[in-house]
């Protein structure tokens, strides 16, 4: 682990606290906003490819950390690097984005309007892994599950939008 650490040889277990820990913060401060609705998720009329209700906190505790790393290894490019400073302002942009997702779907239970900010995360992720490619591979890989489980996440929500009108 203390390899993948190292960035250009340099590595800062701070940064890397700090970016591990801010975006698992994200995380908490969105599921503390949600508390108490999976009971109504549980409700739904789900479909068939649809995890149970338990999975989602152990799926985004992982993807928080990935991202986080992914973050760190951006920042330790420098962030009087132009494209680093780019790269980080849309990863911030798909982090205030996942925030806001779990809140509309889960607490405020607009399915539609959820789905459509989904749509809109997974662009801004996809963009984001992007801009980490240009800079640094590894962070690029780090994303790919984030990709993957909030494509699945897409579907799950558009399914269950039209399964529950």
């Amino acid at each position: 682990m203390k390899n993948i650490l190292k960035v250009n040889g340099k590595m800062d277990l701070k940064k890397f606290v700090v970016s591990v820990l801010g975006s698992e913060g994200i995380g908490f401060l969105s599921a503390a906003f949600t508390l108490g609705t999976m009971s109504l998720y549980n409700q739904l009329v789900q479909p068939s490819f649809s995890p149970p209700g338990w999975i989602f906190g152990p799926v985004w505790t992982i993807l928080y950390f990935l991202m986080g790393f992914a973050s760190y290894r951006i920042w330790m490019t420098g962030i009087s690097n132009r494209e680093s400073r780019k790269a980080l302002f849309y990863y911030g942009i798909q982090l205030g984005l996942n925030f806001f997702w779990s809140i509309l779907f889960f607490k405020f239970q607009l399915r539609g309007i959820a789905f459509i900010e989904i749509v809109t995360l997974l662009l801004f992720i996809i963009i984001t892994s992007l801009k980490f490619n240009k800079i640094d591979k590894i962070a690029t890989y780090l994303m790919l599950p984030y990709i993957v489980w909030v494509t699945f996440a897409s579907v799950l929500n558009f399914s269950i939008w039209s399964l529950n009108p």
